[in-house]
């Protein structure tokens, strides 16, 4: 072998090891996350029944809807157009983009504590505690992608272990008051500790001054994004809605119950998601070739990883179920198949959305977002007027398939596109 090919082949292991320690980084980073996100779920189940478990996957999937408005106006451009560049540009953005997070965490926390104030009842103070806690939730999710941008997933991981470190005297104060809204203040809590240990990290200060700057910079994508992002989580939190006002508010407790016995590989699928999308950029700036690939690699791994855990699953002990949910494992255990179904579809056409989101095509990824969420809405809502919470779950199930092969079919073409008219995303300021 020449000393070119030995270089060239001592480069190309460099690279592997180099991806491989950037995706570790990303699966111990969500496991970390995952495990405050588990430990507080399992700990309402079991503490306060179905229909309280119910009360906080209310306020759980407003959350994830809030925190998709964040991520698609803050850290999902910066992940497409900041990943792998030079340190000045990428402190620059990251301090515009935290403080694009914390603002929105800001205004829609405010808007979430006046809603919760005025709902009263049970699902009123769990409304009013998640928006007290949203600004120091977004924050922390900002500096989590923004690691992951500059390639320095181990602090991302850091900082979700200083967040468990911190839920841990949280919990204990929650489970002696009992209540939703302790629960969820105990979660937000801990994360503000880990997002003011965020900016000791990266001795960046956010900030929330240049927002109305970094929105119109990224316009181009950012709004997309947003409705991207949106129509998703919106999807997810009608069909919650739907589901409690037809079949009722235990459904709700059920179906989030099935997905916590997902909780390990659902953290594997979301670790991988930090890092997909900055990945899939390197690879379109270095080999883009090779970005078909990777997405098909990706998509596949995931689709199987699913498979195989809700295969283990089936097979788990009902004693064991219920030493982890208590009462909610009877109705949770018979939505196991139709959910796995569920999320291996998504996780099949997340590697088509990492690739659309790195060629920076947002008119075709919402295109695509738009088809998907409004399969997810009809399937699960019309399968819950048709035959309940299980009907619901194969509804989803058949929606994320269906919404998979849409964005296989759109990644195809715009990777065609590419190769037709090469044009290169190289914003970087």
């Amino acid at each position: 072998m020449t000393i070119e090919g030995e270089k060239a082949t001592a480069s190309a292991g460099s690279a592997r090891r180099a991806l491989v320690g950037r995706l570790s980084w990303g699966l111990a980073d969500q496991a970390a996350s995952s495990v405050s996100n588990f430990v507080v779920g399992i700990y309402v189940a079991r503490s306060l029944g179905v229909t309280a478990f119910g009360v906080f996957s209310l306020a759980w999937v407003t959350y994830g809807v809030v925190l998709n408005v964040s991520r698609g106006l803050a850290t999902d451009p910066l992940v497409v157009r900041f990943s792998g560049v030079p340190e000045a540009p990428w402190r620059g953005a990251v301090a515009r983009s935290t403080g694009t997070a914390l603002g929105v965490g800001v205004a829609l926390g405010a808007a979430c504590l006046v809603a919760g104030l005025g709902l009263g009842g049970r699902v009123g103070p769990a409304f009013a505690a998640l928006g007290v806690m949203l600004p120091g939730l977004l924050l922390q999710d900002a500096w989590r992608f923004s690691f992951f941008a500059a390639g320095t997933g181990r602090k991302a991981f850091v900082n979700d272990v200083v967040w468990g470190v911190a839920l841990v005297p949280a919990i204990v104060v929650a489970v002696r008051v009992g209540s939703v809204a302790a629960f969820v203040l105990a979660w937000g809590a801990s994360a503000t500790v880990a997002a003011g240990y965020g900016y000791i990290q990266s001795g960046i200060r956010p900030r929330m001054t240049e927002t109305r700057g970094w929105l119109r910079e990224q316009h181009d994508l950012g709004y997309r994004y947003l409705v991207e992002n949106v129509s998703l989580s919106g999807a997810s939190q009608l069909r919650v809605y739907g589901l409690g006002a037809i079949v009722g508010i235990g459904a709700v407790g059920a179906m989030r119950g099935a997905e916590l016995l997902l909780g390990p590989f659902l953290a594997v699928l979301m670790g991988l998601s930090l890092v997909t999308v900055p990945e899939a950029a390197r690879v379109l700036r270095q080999a883009p070739h090779r970005l078909g690939t990777f997405c098909i690699l990706l998509g596949g791994g995931q689709a199987a990883g699913a498979l195989l855990w809700g295969a283990a699953l089936l097979l788990m002990p009902g004693r064991l179920g219920e030493l982890v949910l208590g009462g909610v494992w009877h109705s949770a255990s018979e939505l196991i198949v139709p959910v796995t179904l569920g999320v291996a579809g998504v996780g099949l056409g997340t590697g088509a959305a990492a690739g659309l989101r790195a060629l920076g095509t947002a008119r075709r990824s919402l295109r695509c977002q738009l088809f998907a969420s409004a399969c997810y809405v009809s399937g699960g809502l019309g399968g819950a007027a048709a035959a309940g919470t299980v009907g619901s779950a194969w509804g989803v199930a058949a929606a994320t398939v269906s919404g998979s092969a849409v964005w296989w079919l759109q990644l195809r073409s715009a990777l065609r596109e590419r190769h037709r008219n090469p044009i290169h995303e190289a914003r970087t300021s």
